[in-house]
């Protein structure tokens, strides 16, 4: 048994059908990025503005839009910049994950695990209180968040 982020409380694998989860981890700290500045954007900012900031600096940094005669170290960073504004708009161009990220902005810590096919086990500090189990946002694997106190 490991001990989560969380005083008092660990995660166990359950069965789910013929299958055991026969692996843990402790839960981890998702990191913080400020999506918005990588978009140029303000949080107010509307799905309208969001979506032209993104397709500005997309084509900015698009790898077949940098030039031949770039150093190479240049073009390594347009390329992490051109991934990280995907990342930003794959959060911020969805309704459903611009709220969540709103409500992660605004001090409510999530923890997630990462599953073994690569999805994630995701809680916030808040529904820790409340569940016991949680699903994977791929697959169907469950853990069981164990509360001790």
């Amino acid at each position: 048994m490991l001990t989560g982020p969380f005083p008092y409380y660990s995660i166990e694998p359950i069965r789910e059908g013929p299958l055991l989860v026969q692996w843990m981890m402790a839960f981890e700290q998702i990191p913080k990025k400020d999506w918005y500045s990588i978009l140029g954007a303000d949080p107010s900012a509307s799905m309208s503005d969001l979506k032209q900031k993104y397709q500005k600096l997309i084509l900015l940094y698009h790898p077949d839009k940098q030039s031949a005669d770039v150093p190479a170290g240049t073009v390594e960073e347009c390329i992490q910049k051109f991934i990280e504004i995907d990342q930003a708009w794959k959060i911020l161009g969805n309704e459903e994950t611009k709220k969540e990220y709103d409500l992660q902005r605004q001090g409510d810590h999530t923890f997630s695990l990462s599953c073994r096919c690569g999805g994630k086990y995701s809680v916030s500090k808040d529904e820790a209180e409340e569940v016991t189990l949680i699903s994977c946002d791929t697959c169907s694997l469950i853990i069981e968040l164990l509360h001790y106190g």
